[in-house]
């Protein structure tokens, strides 16, 4: 495949630039380059905490008329490849999205389409022999250590609720760095873990989570909507995961860990305009050293969370940030304990 086949090359783009001050016209990006048309396909809503940050960063490119996009939600994972197929024929350059539920069928449509980049969420490493297929995945759990940090030192009982949406990796790994954060400030911790076999169905896990309430939990992780509506209702603490919802839940929502999807979507643009785009993980810009994830502002809780919990995270997301420290990345199913 020709490194030229998505986009004009950087340096092409240089030398039209150049020909253009030489003759006193200003160069402009949006003159030497139509917008990148780029499409999004979901599973799922696009309010859905994860699929919400791929939206907002196309949203804010598309605002900056780098791109030209378009979405399509709700798409079951038996219709991806069928939806996919649309696109490509369409003209799109770019397509986003998540395969979790659809590998093989996904990797079969990206190797039709070899004219086409792809830029989707997946378990599954990138394969040579797909070259035009990058994948990625949220790594935010440096940011999800930190909220255990606050987390073990605001639970009074010891006991964690943890609601999720499936065990997988994704997900499992978010989950142990929590579960690892937790144990700086509180080492005797106890979890309940459960997964409620959906990505969004804010009833069930609502349901599941006031039982761990009942059981005893006093600090809940919410790593799917619903969580959080449980707990303000049985008047309890809860953890935020991927977007901050505290505005929602002013005296709930302690902390958050924040993905980024910006960084990622941003090198994979980059990568399509010098021509460069090819197989590769970009997991790695959701690292918090890449700015792919934060810790939410404490806003409500600020003063509240022990001073030295506050201290600890301060000096932990320093050596993230720096290296001096790293979170592991545990991607084993978490259990109860």
């Amino acid at each position: 495949m020709s490194n030229t086949v998505f986009a004009p090359s950087r340096r092409s783009l240089l030398l039209s630039g150049a020909a253009l001050a030489a003759v006193g016209v200003l160069p402009r990006r949006a003159l030497a380059a139509e917008p990148i048309k780029v499409a999004g396909i979901y599973t799922v809503p696009v309010e859905q905490q994860w699929v919400s940050r791929i939206h907002v960063a196309a949203e804010t490119a598309k605002a900056a008329g780098r791109v030209d996009y378009t979405f399509t939600e709700n798409v079951a994972n038996t219709d991806y490849p069928r939806v996919m197929r649309e696109y490509c024929e369409s003209g799109v350059k770019l397509i986003v999205g998540e395969i979790f539920g659809a590998e093989a069928e996904a990797r079969e449509v990206c190797a039709e389409y070899p004219d086409v980049a792809f830029l989707l969420g997946s378990s599954l490493p990138p394969d040579e022999a797909v070259p035009n297929l990058a994948v990625f995945d949220n790594f935010i759990q440096d940011a999800s250590y930190l909220t255990g940090i606050i987390a073990g030192a605001m639970t009074k009982s010891g006991n964690i609720g943890m609601v999720g949406g499936f065990p997988i990796p994704e997900v499992n790994r978010l989950m142990q760095a929590f579960m690892a954060g937790v144990k700086e400030t509180k080492p005797d911790a106890k979890f309940q873990v459960s997964f409620i076999g959906s990505w969004f169905d804010p009833p069930k896990a609502k349901e599941t989570a006031i039982a761990m309430i009942d059981g005893g939990a006093d600090v809940m992780y919410a790593e799917r909507f619903g969580v959080s509506d449980a707990a303000k209702e049985k008047g309890i603490l809860s953890i935020g995961n991927v977007i901050d919802t505290q505005a929602d839940y002013p005296d709930t929502v302690v902390a958050s860990a924040l993905w980024h999807f910006e960084p990622t979507l941003t090198a994979a643009l980059d990568a399509l305009d010098a021509g460069s785009f090819k197989a590769a993980d970009y997991g790695v810009y959701s690292f918090m050293k890449a700015g792919g994830c934060s810790l939410a502002p404490l806003g409500t809780f600020e003063g509240k969370v022990p001073d030295a919990a506050a201290k600890l995270v301060a000096e932990r997301e320093a050596a993230i940030k720096d290296s001096s420290f790293t979170v592991e990345i545990n991607d084993e199913e978490p259990k109860s304990s």
